[in-house]
């Protein structure tokens, strides 16, 4: 497959992570001081970016609970290299013109994979390289001077055809690995980003053995081997993810298992066929319609084809720009029939081939893929090439089938890890151990303790008011909440399914029960006959919405305070059309059900939704003791905030990303408000943090009439690598905030990092775990050997699993302004899983970061144009009915992509709106 230019390719921009003796500094800003700590030690006049995060030389572990061993996916590795690594700069260059673009890196590695066999021995005198499929590669030694430039020629050849390629290799910097040894060890001059890229050679020595064995993607590598198929051209693979990660005093490799979604590979009109649902071919003459092509540009996205007809020796390779905009009998394009020279006729695609190549097509009214050069190929001659991953956004039934593919106990996931590792034998692999690496193949025990459960309060009319939940869950049997809403007066149920799917005396019948038991839970209903209408969904949302409210026949003064909505389906478009409406238009909250609940009332799913009810009309359903909360939190009033940032999906362009921030408004941390910032796509940093502090500081004191003295900051959304950007400037836009609500205003600040995405998995070993799904219990926190060297940080399950194997939460304290101790911080974080508002289980990740999730998903509600990432994208793709469009992204000037805080309704802002 060719992938020249016609014209001199442009500079070459610099390549991604590349590394120097010391790590990449963030871009300049101010630096945050710890108070009293300047001038008070050496490790204040290190700049933020290099310091160690956290508490450097006395790495606090917690005491309390019943200790235990678990075994980790951790491999400790017994031998790494103490001297210097050297990394090159990797260009491809075809023996005539250039690249438009890089290939591949199935392309590039093969071609780089040859040129290592062709002069490993002679030019490289036997160093081995080990090669990142784009612009980077490592040696274990040196394979050129500085400044020299090695030139290897090489021939290629794939599908029959060969061609000539020069790989050019120049030495771009020297790593010291000692720098991994001083970081292992706590030292206080290294930070995490310093030793990543010792730790990416690393990962490229043992990627470079894996790919022999299994189609890798990055760190993770899949076989087809046990795969399944499902729908619309896909099958599911199981694989496994790799990477080398620092411990205590220890250098350890994190193998996980993994699974992802594949193209399934043979005729692209049988994969069409099924991507829409059709029993033949010949059924897609009447399904190609404007939605249906957009399904199919989503689909196409990014995939490699296979092209085969007569007139081409061999096989040619397809990458798909996009589709024609009419059927192939009436595309048609001036052609000179080459057995007659100066005759030029219009043609159409369809007659051309007939023409050309003796081939009558068909499908001739199927559009044609446009490929490189704007050639066109009809779609019955395209094949899917293999080993071709999907990243596409899958839908209901492929999520279901890959959940339940998934899902393994754990002692499942243990085994498969521990066979792959004595499959793979990297210890004995000559390029790995090259790098002086040696691994053995046995997984690491780790000591791990259980924290107790704390007791959960309800209200004083409970029976009793108190209960201590066992393995994570607890029943509301006889139980009442802790404080109630305002009574429901003025409300109405819009169902938007029709009378045969939920007749009236259903929905009266339902009705009835729920209210029933709201008021048994302790929430009063004072109107017990809301009025009842049946709306359209494929009517005017707002419209039908605004009808239910003026059915009410509201008291002069009063706003209606809540619209049950009854969806017939999951339809996501609806319901965003409903919660857009509710939060920007009317102002009234909103809870939505599917119309098969309301076939038969079931008492516990009218209590759930009850609850729901209650925290939206201003009540609390549970809460720690105030004890209890007072001794952790040392009796100071405590302000939790929440934040994370969500991005546009992948492929999508010209969408915002979205910070959102909730901070609690009660001295127990139950009851949250919310506040969410639209930022430039794929911005990480928060801007306009400190006007988003400012307001959840004032309504702390409008709900407690005082000031918060400590600030507990949970940030979710941030890689490793960010956290001293992060850190330093969101504490300070923290700092900034206070001393604009008052000049000597400075409570104490902690600032944790959360990482729910992580490989890292542990498996209780004899009788020491969850009896029914062999996880590890609820309260299991584990601080030591595979944490972070120089870094405050532990790892916490907080939550019992339904099914699989569960993931604990890695939390780092960043900033420890309160000078917690490890128990109190890790209690404190496991005591706030058990107050989620909704919920009679612990949840797994701490309530004011779950609550942030929550509101960042309510954004795509409330702004409705920014739409479902994928789908949206793939509409750009294809271009029947309007040519072969392309996507760009949004100009910088864009004002969509303006950062300013966004406001709901006035009636819903300070309230839990989104639960």
């Amino acid at each position: 497959m060719s992938y020249r230019a016609r014209s001199a390719s442009r500079g070459r921009s610099t390549s991604r992570g590349r590394a120097s003796s010391r790590g990449r500094q963030p871009p300049a800003q101010q630096q945050y001081t710890p108070p009293g700590a300047a001038g008070t030690s050496a490790s204040a006049q290190v700049p933020a970016a290099s310091r160690p995060l956290g508490i450097a030389f006395d790495k606090p572990y917690g005491q309390v609970g019943r200790k235990m061993q678990v075994m980790a996916n951790h491999v400790r590795v017994s031998n790494y290299p103490k001297g210097m690594i050297y990394q090159y700069d990797i260009e491809l260059t075809p023996e005539r013109g250039t690249f438009t673009r890089l290939p591949p890196p199935t392309y590039t590695r093969a071609i780089f994979d040859q040129a290592m066999r062709m002069h490993r021995q002679s030019t490289l005198k036997g160093i081995p390289m080990v090669y990142d499929a784009r612009k980077i590669a490592y040696a274990p030694q040196p394979v050129c001077s500085q400044g020299e430039t090695l030139k290897l020629e090489v021939s290629y050849t794939e599908d029959g055809r060969a061609e000539k390629f020069v790989v050019q290799i120049r030495q771009s910097a020297v790593i010291d690995t000692s720098l991994l040894t001083d970081y292992l060890r706590g030292g206080t001059g290294v930070d995490v980003a310093d030793i990543q890229p010792i730790l990416n050679a690393f990962d490229l020595a043992i990627g470079s053995v894996i790919h022999a064995e299994m189609v890798g993607f990055g760190r993770s590598f899949f076989t087809r081997v046990q795969s399944v198929k499902t729908s619309s051209g896909l099958e599911l693979w199981r694989g496994f993810s790799f990477s080398f990660r620092p411990g205590i005093d220890h250098l350890y490799l994190n193998v996980n298992t993994a699974v992802t979604a594949m193209y399934t590979p043979g005729l692209l009109l049988d994969a069409l066929t099924s991507l829409l649902g059709l029993r033949d071919p010949n059924a897609l003459r009447g399904a190609i319609t404007p939605s249906t092509v957009r399904e199919i540009g989503g689909f196409l996205r990014g995939l490699m084809l296979y092209v085969r007809h007569r007139g081409i020796q061999g096989r040619r390779k397809l990458s798909v720009k996009g589709m024609t905009s009419k059927p192939l009998d009436k595309e048609s394009f001036e052609w000179e029939d080459p057995n007659t020279p100066g005759s030029v006729e219009n043609i159409t695609i369809a007659r051309y081939f007939q023409k050309r190549y003796n081939i009558t097509l068909r499908y001739p009214f199927l559009p044609g893929l446009v490929g490189r050069k704007n050639s066109v190929f009809p779609i019955e001659m395209c094949e899917i090439v293999d080993n071709q991953r999907y990243k596409g956004k899958l839908d209901e039934k492929q999520t279901a089938d890959m959940v339940r593919f998934a899902c393994q106990k754990p002692t499942n996931n243990m085994e498969q890890i521990c066979n792959v590792l004595g499959q793979l034998d990297l210890g004995n692999s000559p390029v790995v151990s090259s790098f002086g690496l040696a691994l053995p193949t046995e997984l690491s025990k780790v000591e791990s303790r259980v924290l107790p459960a704390p007791v959960i309060n309800y209200g004083s009319a409970s029976r009793p008011p108190s209960i201590t939940p066992s393995d994570g869950a607890w029943n509301m049997r006889d139980k009442c909440v802790l404080s109630s809403g305002k009574p429901l007066r003025f409300w109405a149920v819009l169902i938007l399914a029709n009378r045969g799917m939920v007749p009236e005396n259903r929905a009266q019948a339902f009705i009835s029960t729920l209210v029933q038991m709201c008021n048994q839970t302790g929430y009063p209903i004072e109107n017990p006959r809301p009025v009842i209408m049946y709306g359209n969904q494929n009517a005017d949302i707002n419209s039908e919405m605004k009808a239910a409210c003026k059915n009410m026949r509201l008291p002069a003064g009063e706003a209606p305070q809540l619209l049950l909505v009854v969806l017939p389906s999951t339809n996501a478009h609806v319901y965003q059309m409903v919660k857009n409406c509710a939060y920007t238009t009317l102002g009234v909250h909103t809870q939505c059900m599917q119309a098969k609940h309301m076939q038969r009332p079931n008492p516990q799913y009218c209590a759930n939704l009850c609850l729901k009810i209650n925290v939206k009309l201003g009540g609390s359903n549970q809460s720690l003791p105030a004890a209890s909360m007072q001794q952790m939190l040392r009796r100071k009033p405590t302000l939790f905030l929440g934040c994370d940032v969500t991005h546009p999906a992948p492929g999508e362009q010209g969408k915002p990303s979205i910070a959102s921030v909730v901070g609690s408004t009660d001295f127990m941390g139950v009851r949250y408000a919310a506040t969410l910032i639209q930022l430039p796509s794929r911005q990480e940093l928060v801007e306009k943090l400190q006007e988003a502090i400012v307001r959840h500081l004032k309504l702390f004191f409008k709900g407690t009439r005082t000031k918060p003295q400590c600030i507990v900051f949970y940030r979710d959304g941030v890689s490793e690598t960010q956290f001293a950007q992060v850190r330093d400037r969101e504490l300070l836009e923290i700092q900034r905030a206070c001393a604009s609500v008052e000049a000597s205003y400075a409570p104490e600040i902690t600032f944790l990092a959360v990482l729910k995405r992580h490989n890292t998995r542990f498996f209780p070993l004899g009788r020491d775990g969850d009896r029914r799904t062999g996880n590890c219990v609820p309260g299991t926190v584990i601080d030591r050997a595979i944490t972070m060297p120089s870094m405050f940080d532990f790892y916490l399950f907080s939550h019992s699993a339904i099914q699989g194997t569960s993931r604990p939460t890695h939390y780092y304290v960043l900033h420890n302004g309160a000078q917690f101790t490890a128990d109190e911080i890790q209690q404190l974080t496991y005591h706030l899983c058990y107050t989620y508002a909704i919920c009679t289980r612990s949840v797994s990740l701490v309530p004011p970061v779950y609550y942030a999730h929550r509101v960042a998903d309510r954004a795509r509600c409330h702004l409705v144009d920014m739409g479902s990432g994928f789908e949206e994208a793939s509409s750009a793709t294809s271009g029947y009915y309007g040519g072969t469009g392309t996507t760009s992204r949004a100009p910088a000037a864009d004002p969509r992509m303006a950062t300013k805080v966004i406001r709901i309704h006035s009636l819903l802002d300070e309230s839990m709106y989104f639960m």
